[in-house]
Protein backbone atom coordinates (compact mmCIF):
# COMPACT_ATOMS: atom_id res chain seq x y z
CA UNK A 1 0.00 0.00 0.00
CA UNK A 2 1.93 2.97 -1.31
CA UNK A 3 -0.80 5.57 -0.91
CA UNK A 4 -0.54 8.19 1.82
CA UNK A 5 -2.31 7.49 5.12
CA UNK A 6 -3.05 10.39 7.45
CA UNK A 7 -4.02 8.39 10.55
CA UNK A 8 -3.60 4.66 11.15
CA UNK A 9 -5.57 3.14 14.02
CA UNK A 10 -4.36 -0.19 15.38
CA UNK A 11 -7.36 -2.09 16.72
CA UNK A 12 -11.03 -2.05 15.73
CA UNK A 13 -12.76 -2.35 19.09
CA UNK A 14 -14.81 0.48 20.60
CA UNK A 15 -11.66 2.56 21.07
CA UNK A 16 -10.37 2.05 17.54
CA UNK A 17 -13.73 2.80 15.94
CA UNK A 18 -14.22 5.96 18.01
CA UNK A 19 -10.68 7.17 17.30
CA UNK A 20 -11.05 6.62 13.57
CA UNK A 21 -14.38 8.46 13.45
CA UNK A 22 -13.00 11.39 15.46
CA UNK A 23 -9.90 11.61 13.25
CA UNK A 24 -12.05 11.66 10.13
CA UNK A 25 -14.36 14.32 11.57
CA UNK A 26 -11.32 16.39 12.56
CA UNK A 27 -10.29 16.54 8.90
CA UNK A 28 -7.99 13.58 8.28
CA UNK A 29 -8.56 12.55 4.67
CA UNK A 30 -7.28 8.98 4.81
CA UNK A 31 -8.03 7.06 8.01
CA UNK A 32 -7.18 3.36 8.13
CA UNK A 33 -8.09 0.83 10.82
CA UNK A 34 -5.86 -2.24 11.07
CA UNK A 35 -7.52 -5.19 12.83
CA UNK A 36 -6.27 -8.75 13.30
CA UNK A 37 -9.76 -10.26 13.70
CA UNK A 38 -12.16 -11.05 10.88
CA UNK A 39 -14.65 -8.34 11.86
CA UNK A 40 -14.88 -4.90 13.43
CA UNK A 41 -16.02 -4.39 17.01
CA UNK A 42 -13.43 -6.09 19.18
CA UNK A 43 -15.16 -7.93 22.02
CA UNK A 44 -18.48 -6.11 21.60
CA UNK A 45 -20.10 -8.86 19.46
CA UNK A 46 -19.84 -11.34 22.33
CA UNK A 47 -21.16 -8.87 24.94
CA UNK A 48 -24.85 -9.55 24.33
CA UNK A 49 -25.92 -8.17 27.72
CA UNK A 50 -27.24 -4.63 28.09
CA UNK A 51 -25.66 -1.69 29.92
CA UNK A 52 -23.80 -0.12 26.99
CA UNK A 53 -24.32 3.44 25.79
CA UNK A 54 -26.09 4.75 28.88
CA UNK A 55 -23.80 7.79 28.95
CA UNK A 56 -22.70 8.12 25.32
CA UNK A 57 -26.05 7.58 23.59
CA UNK A 58 -28.31 7.97 26.67
CA UNK A 59 -29.79 4.60 25.73
CA UNK A 60 -29.54 1.14 27.28
CA UNK A 61 -27.90 -0.91 24.51
CA UNK A 62 -26.31 -4.33 24.10
CA UNK A 63 -22.72 -4.69 22.94
CA UNK A 64 -23.67 -5.53 19.33
CA UNK A 65 -26.04 -2.54 19.21
CA UNK A 66 -23.30 -0.22 20.49
CA UNK A 67 -20.86 -1.69 17.97
CA UNK A 68 -23.30 -1.27 15.08
CA UNK A 69 -23.79 2.44 15.74
CA UNK A 70 -20.04 3.11 15.50
CA UNK A 71 -19.45 0.82 12.52
CA UNK A 72 -22.22 2.49 10.52
CA UNK A 73 -20.86 5.93 11.31
CA UNK A 74 -17.31 4.92 10.39
CA UNK A 75 -18.48 3.54 7.06
CA UNK A 76 -20.54 6.63 6.30
CA UNK A 77 -17.43 8.78 6.83
CA UNK A 78 -15.31 6.66 4.51
CA UNK A 79 -13.06 5.11 7.17
CA UNK A 80 -11.19 2.17 5.63
CA UNK A 81 -10.30 -1.06 7.39
CA UNK A 82 -7.82 -3.88 6.88
CA UNK A 83 -9.26 -6.98 8.57
CA UNK A 84 -7.39 -10.20 9.36
CA UNK A 85 -4.24 -8.10 9.34
CA UNK A 86 -1.66 -8.40 12.10
CA UNK A 87 0.63 -5.51 13.00
CA UNK A 88 3.93 -7.17 13.90
CA UNK A 89 6.09 -4.09 14.39
CA UNK A 90 5.84 -0.37 15.13
CA UNK A 91 8.88 1.88 15.30
CA UNK A 92 9.51 5.31 16.82
CA UNK A 93 9.15 6.94 13.39
CA UNK A 94 5.56 5.65 13.10
CA UNK A 95 6.61 2.93 10.68
CA UNK A 96 4.12 0.04 10.73
CA UNK A 97 4.89 -3.49 9.58
CA UNK A 98 1.83 -5.67 9.03
CA UNK A 99 0.96 -9.00 7.43
CA UNK A 100 -2.26 -10.47 6.06
CA UNK A 101 -3.32 -13.36 3.86
CA UNK A 102 -4.83 -10.95 1.33
CA UNK A 103 -2.22 -8.19 1.13
CA UNK A 104 0.85 -10.10 2.28
CA UNK A 105 3.74 -8.20 3.89
CA UNK A 106 3.11 -4.45 4.19
CA UNK A 107 5.12 -1.41 5.25
CA UNK A 108 3.09 1.70 6.14
CA UNK A 109 4.15 5.19 7.21
CA UNK A 110 1.09 7.17 8.36
CA UNK A 111 1.14 10.77 9.44
CA UNK A 112 0.01 9.70 12.94
CA UNK A 113 -0.77 6.46 14.75
CA UNK A 114 -3.45 5.72 17.35
CA UNK A 115 -2.88 2.73 19.63
CA UNK A 116 -6.23 1.07 20.37
CA UNK A 117 -5.26 -2.55 21.03
CA UNK A 118 -7.38 -2.89 24.16
CA UNK A 119 -6.44 -5.37 26.86
CA UNK A 120 -6.26 -9.09 27.57
CA UNK A 121 -7.28 -11.22 30.52
CA UNK A 122 -4.85 -12.35 33.19
CA UNK A 123 -4.32 -16.10 33.10
CA UNK A 124 -4.06 -18.76 35.79
CA UNK A 125 -0.28 -18.42 35.81
CA UNK A 126 -0.52 -14.70 36.55
CA UNK A 127 -3.00 -15.42 39.36
CA UNK A 128 -0.75 -18.10 40.87
CA UNK A 129 -3.46 -20.71 41.54
CA UNK A 130 -1.89 -24.02 42.67
CA UNK A 131 -3.06 -27.53 41.85
CA UNK A 132 -3.27 -29.86 38.89
CA UNK A 133 -3.68 -28.73 35.28
CA UNK A 134 -6.92 -30.37 34.10
CA UNK A 135 -9.30 -29.32 31.34
CA UNK A 136 -12.00 -26.90 32.41
CA UNK A 137 -9.86 -23.97 33.62
CA UNK A 138 -10.46 -20.94 31.38
CA UNK A 139 -10.89 -17.19 31.51
CA UNK A 140 -14.33 -15.63 31.83
CA UNK A 141 -13.96 -13.82 28.49
CA UNK A 142 -13.14 -17.08 26.68
CA UNK A 143 -16.19 -18.71 28.27
CA UNK A 144 -18.28 -15.72 27.17
CA UNK A 145 -17.21 -16.27 23.57
CA UNK A 146 -17.94 -20.00 23.78
CA UNK A 147 -21.46 -19.40 25.10
CA UNK A 148 -22.51 -16.27 23.21
CA UNK A 149 -20.76 -16.75 19.85
CA UNK A 150 -20.01 -20.46 19.47
CA UNK A 151 -23.14 -21.69 21.26
CA UNK A 152 -21.12 -24.07 23.41
CA UNK A 153 -21.39 -24.62 27.17
CA UNK A 154 -17.95 -25.64 28.48
CA UNK A 155 -19.41 -27.09 31.70
CA UNK A 156 -22.43 -27.42 33.95
CA UNK A 157 -21.08 -26.56 37.39
CA UNK A 158 -18.84 -23.52 37.90
CA UNK A 159 -16.68 -21.69 40.42
CA UNK A 160 -15.57 -18.20 39.39
CA UNK A 161 -12.32 -16.75 40.69
CA UNK A 162 -12.38 -12.96 40.95
CA UNK A 163 -15.32 -10.58 40.97
CA UNK A 164 -14.42 -8.56 37.90
CA UNK A 165 -17.28 -7.37 35.72
CA UNK A 166 -16.88 -10.12 33.12
CA UNK A 167 -16.88 -12.77 35.84
CA UNK A 168 -20.06 -11.48 37.47
CA UNK A 169 -21.80 -11.05 34.12
CA UNK A 170 -20.89 -14.63 33.18
CA UNK A 171 -22.19 -15.88 36.54
CA UNK A 172 -25.61 -14.53 35.54
CA UNK A 173 -25.31 -15.71 31.93
CA UNK A 174 -24.42 -19.28 32.90
CA UNK A 175 -27.23 -19.39 35.45
CA UNK A 176 -29.70 -18.30 32.77
CA UNK A 177 -28.39 -21.13 30.57
CA UNK A 178 -29.19 -23.66 33.30
CA UNK A 179 -25.76 -24.11 34.83
CA UNK A 180 -25.00 -24.06 38.55
CA UNK A 181 -22.60 -21.36 39.77
CA UNK A 182 -21.35 -22.52 43.17
CA UNK A 183 -19.68 -19.25 44.18
CA UNK A 184 -17.72 -16.20 43.09
CA UNK A 185 -14.47 -16.13 45.06
CA UNK A 186 -12.77 -12.75 45.64
CA UNK A 187 -9.46 -12.37 47.48
CA UNK A 188 -10.01 -8.70 48.33
CA UNK A 189 -12.40 -7.38 51.04
CA UNK A 190 -14.47 -5.64 48.34
CA UNK A 191 -15.86 -6.67 44.92
CA UNK A 192 -13.73 -6.03 41.85
CA UNK A 193 -16.50 -4.84 39.54
CA UNK A 194 -19.28 -2.30 39.31
CA UNK A 195 -21.86 -2.32 42.07
CA UNK A 196 -24.65 -2.63 39.51
CA UNK A 197 -23.17 -5.92 38.31
CA UNK A 198 -22.78 -7.15 41.89
CA UNK A 199 -26.48 -6.51 42.50
CA UNK A 200 -27.95 -7.52 39.14
CA UNK A 201 -25.73 -10.52 38.42
CA UNK A 202 -25.05 -12.02 41.87
CA UNK A 203 -27.54 -10.81 44.47
CA UNK A 204 -30.57 -11.04 42.17
CA UNK A 205 -29.69 -14.64 41.25
CA UNK A 206 -28.68 -15.81 44.71
CA UNK A 207 -25.07 -16.51 43.72
CA UNK A 208 -22.72 -16.45 46.75
CA UNK A 209 -19.92 -13.86 46.76
CA UNK A 210 -17.10 -14.96 49.06
CA UNK A 211 -14.98 -11.92 49.90
CA UNK A 212 -11.50 -12.38 51.42
CA UNK A 213 -11.34 -15.92 50.02
CA UNK A 214 -9.07 -17.57 47.48
CA UNK A 215 -8.92 -20.79 45.49
CA UNK A 216 -5.97 -22.61 47.05
CA UNK A 217 -6.06 -25.84 45.06
CA UNK A 218 -7.50 -27.19 41.82
CA UNK A 219 -8.51 -30.87 41.92
CA UNK A 220 -8.80 -33.27 38.99
CA UNK A 221 -6.63 -35.06 36.46
CA UNK A 222 -8.30 -35.15 33.04
CA UNK A 223 -11.08 -32.72 34.03
CA UNK A 224 -11.66 -30.30 36.90
CA UNK A 225 -13.45 -32.11 39.70
CA UNK A 226 -13.53 -29.33 42.26
CA UNK A 227 -11.55 -26.63 44.03
CA UNK A 228 -10.47 -25.90 47.58
CA UNK A 229 -11.40 -22.42 48.77
CA UNK A 230 -9.78 -20.87 51.84
CA UNK A 231 -10.31 -17.67 53.77
CA UNK A 232 -7.37 -15.25 53.63
CA UNK A 233 -5.97 -12.90 56.27
CA UNK A 234 -5.05 -9.23 55.94
CA UNK A 235 -1.83 -10.21 54.15
CA UNK A 236 -3.83 -12.27 51.60
CA UNK A 237 -2.45 -15.53 53.02
CA UNK A 238 -4.70 -18.61 53.44
CA UNK A 239 -5.99 -19.14 56.97
CA UNK A 240 -5.27 -22.71 58.14
CA UNK A 241 -8.41 -24.69 58.95
CA UNK A 242 -10.71 -22.51 56.81
CA UNK A 243 -10.62 -24.79 53.75
CA UNK A 244 -13.87 -25.66 51.95
CA UNK A 245 -14.30 -27.96 48.95
CA UNK A 246 -16.55 -26.90 46.07
CA UNK A 247 -17.35 -29.51 43.42
CA UNK A 248 -17.27 -28.14 39.86
CA UNK A 249 -16.33 -29.10 36.32
CA UNK A 250 -15.27 -25.57 35.26
CA UNK A 251 -13.16 -22.91 36.92
CA UNK A 252 -13.54 -19.44 35.38
CA UNK A 253 -10.90 -16.75 35.94
CA UNK A 254 -11.91 -13.11 36.23
CA UNK A 255 -8.73 -11.86 37.86
CA UNK A 256 -8.01 -8.63 36.04
CA UNK A 257 -7.11 -7.22 32.65
CA UNK A 258 -3.72 -6.25 31.22
CA UNK A 259 -3.40 -3.47 28.60
CA UNK A 260 -2.02 -4.92 25.35
CA UNK A 261 1.19 -2.93 24.86
CA UNK A 262 3.72 -5.13 23.06
CA UNK A 263 3.66 -2.77 20.06
CA UNK A 264 3.99 0.23 22.36
CA UNK A 265 7.19 -1.22 23.80
CA UNK A 266 8.59 -1.84 20.31
CA UNK A 267 8.02 1.83 19.46
CA UNK A 268 9.82 2.94 22.64
CA UNK A 269 6.67 4.34 24.27
CA UNK A 270 7.05 5.02 27.99
CA UNK A 271 4.68 2.86 30.04
CA UNK A 272 3.15 3.60 33.43
CA UNK A 273 4.05 0.75 35.84
CA UNK A 274 0.71 1.10 37.63
CA UNK A 275 -1.76 1.26 34.73
CA UNK A 276 0.34 -0.92 32.44
CA UNK A 277 -0.47 1.50 29.62
CA UNK A 278 1.36 4.38 27.95
CA UNK A 279 2.13 7.59 29.78
CA UNK A 280 0.02 10.15 27.94
CA UNK A 281 -0.55 13.89 28.01
CA UNK A 282 -4.00 15.47 27.90
CA UNK A 283 -3.97 15.20 24.09
CA UNK A 284 -3.47 11.44 24.57
CA UNK A 285 -0.07 11.72 22.92
CA UNK A 286 2.49 9.22 24.20
CA UNK A 287 6.16 9.90 24.86
CA UNK A 288 6.82 9.22 21.15
CA UNK A 289 5.69 12.17 18.97
CA UNK A 290 2.93 11.27 16.55
CA UNK A 291 1.86 8.13 18.44
CA UNK A 292 -1.37 8.50 20.42
CA UNK A 293 -3.35 6.06 22.57
CA UNK A 294 -6.87 5.68 23.86
CA UNK A 295 -9.18 3.20 25.55
CA UNK A 296 -8.20 0.11 27.51
CA UNK A 297 -4.69 0.12 26.05
CA UNK A 298 -4.08 3.19 28.27
CA UNK A 299 -6.08 2.18 31.35
CA UNK A 300 -8.74 -0.41 32.06
CA UNK A 301 -12.10 1.38 32.07
CA UNK A 302 -15.35 0.45 33.81
CA UNK A 303 -17.66 1.63 31.03
CA UNK A 304 -17.31 1.45 27.25
CA UNK A 305 -18.70 4.99 27.03
CA UNK A 306 -15.51 6.39 28.56
CA UNK A 307 -13.42 4.15 26.31
CA UNK A 308 -15.06 5.84 23.33
CA UNK A 309 -14.66 9.37 24.68
CA UNK A 310 -10.99 8.89 25.52
CA UNK A 311 -10.29 7.35 22.11
CA UNK A 312 -12.05 10.25 20.40
CA UNK A 313 -9.62 12.64 22.07
CA UNK A 314 -6.73 10.53 20.76
CA UNK A 315 -8.23 10.47 17.26
CA UNK A 316 -8.72 14.22 17.11
CA UNK A 317 -5.17 14.85 18.31
CA UNK A 318 -3.77 12.36 15.79
CA UNK A 319 -5.59 14.14 12.96
CA UNK A 320 -4.22 17.48 14.13
CA UNK A 321 -0.70 16.05 14.25
CA UNK A 322 -1.01 14.53 10.77
CA UNK A 323 -2.25 17.87 9.44
CA UNK A 324 0.43 20.10 10.96
CA UNK A 325 3.27 17.62 11.30
CA UNK A 326 3.52 18.25 15.01
CA UNK A 327 1.42 18.79 18.12
CA UNK A 328 2.73 20.57 21.15
CA UNK A 329 3.12 18.11 24.01
CA UNK A 330 0.95 19.18 26.92
CA UNK A 331 3.65 18.40 29.47
CA UNK A 332 3.94 21.53 31.56
CA UNK A 333 2.57 19.83 34.68
CA UNK A 334 2.99 16.27 35.94
CA UNK A 335 -0.10 14.86 37.67
CA UNK A 336 0.96 12.82 40.72
CA UNK A 337 -1.24 10.33 42.64
CA UNK A 338 -1.28 11.20 46.32
CA UNK A 339 -3.11 9.87 49.37
CA UNK A 340 -5.37 6.88 48.57
CA UNK A 341 -5.02 7.45 44.79
CA UNK A 342 -3.64 4.52 42.78
CA UNK A 343 -3.07 6.39 39.52
CA UNK A 344 -4.22 9.38 37.48
CA UNK A 345 -4.60 9.63 33.67
CA UNK A 346 -3.45 11.71 31.87
CA UNK A 347 -0.10 11.84 33.62
CA UNK A 348 0.90 15.11 31.91
CA UNK A 349 -1.19 18.26 31.43
CA UNK A 350 -0.57 21.78 30.18
CA UNK A 351 -1.77 23.45 33.38
CA UNK A 352 -3.63 26.00 31.23
CA UNK A 353 -6.42 24.14 29.43
CA UNK A 354 -9.54 22.25 30.49
CA UNK A 355 -8.74 18.62 31.27
CA UNK A 356 -10.61 15.50 32.41
CA UNK A 357 -8.75 13.45 35.04
CA UNK A 358 -9.39 9.70 35.35
CA UNK A 359 -8.31 8.04 38.58
CA UNK A 360 -8.86 5.08 40.88
CA UNK A 361 -8.70 4.96 44.66
CA UNK A 362 -6.66 2.35 46.51
CA UNK A 363 -9.32 1.47 49.08
CA UNK A 364 -13.07 2.06 49.34
CA UNK A 365 -14.79 4.37 51.77
CA UNK A 366 -17.72 6.64 52.49
CA UNK A 367 -17.83 10.44 52.65
CA UNK A 368 -14.84 10.85 50.38
CA UNK A 369 -13.26 14.11 49.23
CA UNK A 370 -11.03 14.18 46.17
CA UNK A 371 -8.64 17.15 46.11
CA UNK A 372 -6.74 18.28 43.03
CA UNK A 373 -3.95 20.34 44.57
CA UNK A 374 -5.30 23.77 45.48
CA UNK A 375 -7.37 23.87 42.29
CA UNK A 376 -10.57 22.13 43.31
CA UNK A 377 -12.13 19.50 45.52
CA UNK A 378 -15.21 17.35 45.14
CA UNK A 379 -17.17 15.25 47.61
CA UNK A 380 -18.49 11.75 46.95
CA UNK A 381 -20.91 9.64 48.98
CA UNK A 382 -18.60 6.67 48.41
CA UNK A 383 -15.60 5.60 46.36
CA UNK A 384 -14.47 2.10 45.34
CA UNK A 385 -11.32 0.83 43.58
CA UNK A 386 -13.52 -0.87 40.98
CA UNK A 387 -15.25 2.36 39.95
CA UNK A 388 -13.27 5.07 38.21
CA UNK A 389 -13.39 8.60 39.60
CA UNK A 390 -13.65 11.19 36.82
CA UNK A 391 -13.09 14.90 37.43
CA UNK A 392 -13.47 17.80 35.03
CA UNK A 393 -10.86 20.48 35.80
CA UNK A 394 -11.24 23.92 34.22
CA UNK A 395 -8.27 25.65 32.68
CA UNK A 396 -9.26 28.93 34.34
CA UNK A 397 -8.93 27.27 37.76
CA UNK A 398 -5.53 25.82 36.86
CA UNK A 399 -4.26 29.19 35.67
CA UNK A 400 -5.61 31.03 38.73
CA UNK A 401 -3.91 28.52 41.03
CA UNK A 402 -0.66 29.02 39.14
CA UNK A 403 -0.09 25.28 38.82
CA UNK A 404 3.48 24.44 37.81
CA UNK A 405 5.72 21.39 38.02
CA UNK A 406 3.50 18.90 39.83
CA UNK A 407 -0.17 18.61 40.67
CA UNK A 408 -0.95 16.18 43.49
CA UNK A 409 -4.34 14.44 43.67
CA UNK A 410 -5.51 13.14 47.08
CA UNK A 411 -8.58 11.31 48.35
CA UNK A 412 -9.61 11.69 51.99
CA UNK A 413 -12.14 9.26 53.48
CA UNK A 414 -14.15 10.01 56.62
CA UNK A 415 -16.31 6.89 56.73
CA UNK A 416 -15.54 3.18 56.49
CA UNK A 417 -16.42 0.92 53.61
Amino acid sequence: MAEHIDVAVIGAGPAGLAAAIAARERGAEKVLIIERAEQLGGLLPQCIHNGFGLLYFEQDMTGPEYEKAFIEKARSLGVEALLETMVIDLDAERGITAVSSRHGYMKLKPGAVVLAMGCRERSRGAAGIPGTRPAGVLTAGTCQRFVNIEGYMPGSRYVIVGSGDIGMIMARRLTLEGAKVEAVVEIMPWPGGLIRNEVQCLHDFGIPLLLEHAVTFVHGEERVEGVTVSKVDAERRPVPGSERFFPCDCLLLSVGLIPENELSRKAGVELDPVTGGPVVDQNRQTSVPGIFAGGNVVQVHDLVDWVSWEAEAAGRSAAAYADKGRLKVASGVKVVPGKNIKYVVPQLISGKDDVTLHMRVERPGLKATVKVGDVLWKRYRSVRPSEMVILEVKGDALREAGVKGELVVDCEIRGGD
